[in-house]
């Protein structure tokens, strides 16, 4: 499917050309907030890694972490699921809250791997991210089958982690990592193409259509933060 060409047989042409004026504008909105989503995980990940307070209240227990991890979960199910009922200024603070939270389980990174290394592995991730969000956003072939299989691939790559958990496995770790790279280096061509076509029959840039593109957003944010963490394993130097 061309998704570059899209239109239904039914619009009139009024409502195709208004189309394609508020879908440019709607992606920009999907970038803008993924980016704004970024820079808040980055600037909360360096001021709790700096409080030696807060570390100390993180890892005093395991169930402090995974209670933040399990906020995480929920705020995206709990996102995703009520979007088109919540406002887009309460989809906007749930994001931002998530992001937010991302930043705080981030903090720990800051302390175990150098600058240099960090800031290398965003820009790879940044270049791999970018070059995939063009061809999403230029192929013509449709992703969906694609995007089908890397999704059951998630789902493989967590039994993977569970499973390594109890093995401990070096050589395990180093496939899932690899695997990891894989998927979501491919599921952000998919999303972009998916977000893509969601806005393409968008006919304005109303409160509906923006929660769309924020939920592209997120969902582009979860594909760059993963990409961003598997390559990290590679790329990152420990202290």
């Amino acid at each position: 499917m061309n998704f570059d060409n899209f239109s239904a047989p039914n619009y009139t042409r009024e409502q195709e050309l208004a189309m394609a004026q508020a879908m440019p504008i709607l992606m920009r909105k999907v970038y803008t907030w993924m980016t704004m989503a970024l820079i808040i995980t980055g600037i909360a990940a360096y001021w709790v890694s700096q409080s030696v307070g807060l570390m100390n209240l993180m890892f005093s227990s395991r169930l402090t972490f995974f209670l933040l991890i399990g906020a995480q979960v929920g705020i995206v199910i709990y996102l995703s699921a009520r979007i088109h009922k919540l406002s887009l200024q309460a989809a906007t603070l749930w994001f931002i809250a998530y992001s937010v939270l991302t930043g705080v389980v981030f903090a720990p990174i800051i302390l175990a791997f150098t600058g240099a290394s960090i800031a290398k592995t965003f820009l790879i991730t940044a270049g791999t991210f970018g070059a995939m969000a063009v061809i999403g956003t230029t192929t013509k072939r449709d992703l969906s089958r694609m995007g089908s299989i890397l999704t059951m691939g998630i789902i493989g790559l967590i039994i993977a982690m569970v499973v390594n958990i109890f093995l401990k496995s070096t050589m395990m770790d180093f496939i899932i990592s690899g695997a990891g790279v894989l998927i979501f280096t491919g599921l952000t061509a998919w999303d972009v193409q998916n977000i893509k076509k969601q806005l393409s029959l968008a006919g304005n840039v109303s409160e509906s259509t923006q929660k769309i593109a924020l939920l592209g957003a997120l969902n582009l944010y979860l594909d760059f933060i993963n990409l961003f963490l598997y390559l990290l394993r590679f790329f990152g130097d420990r202290k």
